[in-house]
């Protein structure tokens, strides 16, 4: 997570001042747009006072709970920060939060699995209502987390003081994704990786995006994109020429195989995707014009104008949300032995759609068919006689979204109880 620094001046006295740290933040010139890439200086946005105010010198924030469906330790905690909103439009943002993110899940596989997914808001109480840049540049407007259009004099990139939103995102039972809503209907926003944050941010990425535009969250779902199913953009700049690397991407999205057959996804090799075209190899992306290909025409990762991941992007979405979070929860603890008679509770997140959640019991490693399905049992019930036995239970994501082997594996989580 180190954060990227400019170069030293000369002379003693500017070698002594630390150099001015950078962001690197991907943004959106239009709603139907290719992102784009810029770096900026890490406060260039706050132009208001209250980006500097440490949380709770203005009125208290608060914590709430939008949605739980699990414990923070077998979840993906999602934290959502308002900026813009004063006290009194405390309900304001939690109406524009919610429309956000029921925009956000109607897209696959967000919608499938959304009950692996806890959610937070967190009042950012602002002195002021709206943000900086909104509706011109000469606009600045004093608020919780410095949201500020026309950032590096780019008007549609909506920037954030990172360590402000790193300071409140603090205040949530966990954070592993960050979004800031900014009180604007003007269309803009952007993405932070986890490379560019600050330090001490313990969350995978930031993405901002303005409350009142009925297009901007596509930038949430796209940035999720990188920094849950670790995609790459699909995009390429005109002039920017070919892939200068010889190794494969690391991204489940491209590669340098032109062959369909040869692709990491050949498992999809000509399937009909959801964006309209079949899975193959299409040249161009991560920036560049040729020497890499995509699995589509066209996806969310590419562009704006397309609101579906392609069945590639699904997948490594999916497998993303199962790196953090687990389909099966119990309150029983693992950590101490069971008696005999005693009742072992499971939970399944309540996954829907493309999910297809199995559950399986286990005596010492061998399945005990009677039980498949049950929420709870005892180890006496499991025919365990003795002392010192495993029981295991075992949640598989059996979905048809998944059909890397890799994926499947990860898709699946257990729970072992030793038998006292």
């Amino acid at each position: 997570m180190a954060a990227l620094a400019g170069g030293a001046g000369s002379g003693a006295a500017e070698a002594a001042a630390p150099a001015e740290r950078t962001q690197r933040v991907e943004y959106f010139p239009g709603p139907g747009s290719e992102p784009r890439q810029v770096t900026v200086a890490a406060h260039h946005a706050g132009r208001g006072p209250a980006a500097q105010r440490p949380p709770g010198e203005t009125a208290g924030p608060a914590v709430r709970r939008l949605q739980r469906t699990g414990p923070v330790s077998g979840r993906l905690d999602l934290v959502v920060l308002g900026d813009g909103y004063t006290a009194d439009e405390r309900e304001r943002f939690t109406a524009d939060a919610e429309e956000k993110l029921d925009a956000i899940f109607g897209i696959e596989p967000y919608r499938s699995y959304r009950g692996l997914f806890n959610i937070w808001l967190v009042d950012t109480v602002s002195a002021e209502s709206g943000v900086s840049g909104d509706p011109t540049a000469d606009v600045v407007k004093d608020t919780a987390l410095g949201s500020a259009f026309f950032c590096d004099g780019l008007e549609r990139l909506l920037c954030v003081d990172t360590d402000a939103v790193a300071r409140y995102a603090a205040l949530a039972p966990d954070a592993d994704i960050v979004f800031v809503v900014a009180h604007s209907a003007k269309y803009g926003g952007a993405g932070y990786s986890t490379a560019d944050l600050p330090p001490a941010a313990p969350f995978h990425g930031v993405a901002t995006m303005s409350s009142g535009n009925d297009r901007s969250y596509l930038i949430g779902a796209h940035e999720l994109g990188h920094s849950i199913g670790e995609l790459a953009d699909e995009y390429q700049y005109p002039g920017h020429g070919a892939y200068p690397w010889a190794e494969e991407p690391a991204a489940a999205n491209l590669t340098l195989q032109r062959d369909p057959a040869a692709a990491k996804w050949h498992r999809w090799a000509g399937t009909q995707d959801p964006t309209g075209s079949a899975v193959g190899t299409y040249e161009g992306g991560g920036y560049y014009e040729t020497g890499v290909h995509r699995p589509t025409g066209t996806s969310l990762m590419r562009t704006l104008a397309s609101t579906e991941f392609n069945v590639v992007g699904r997948e490594a979405m999916i497998a993303g949300f199962y790196a953090d979070a687990d389909a099966l929860t119990s309150p029983v603890p693992t950590g101490g032995p069971v008696g005999r008679d005693r009742p072992i509770a499971v939970r399944l997140a309540p996954l829907t759609g493309l999910a297809d959640l199995r559950l399986t019991w286990y005596v010492d490693g061998r399945e005990v068919p009677w039980a498949a399905g049950a929420r709870v049992v005892t180890p006496r019930m499991l025919g365990v006689r003795g002392h010192g036995h495993r029981v295991t239970a075992t949640v598989t994501d059996r979905t048809a979204a998944l059909r890397d082997p890799a994926a499947r594996t990860r898709a699946a989580n257990s729970l072992t109880w030793t038998v006292r």
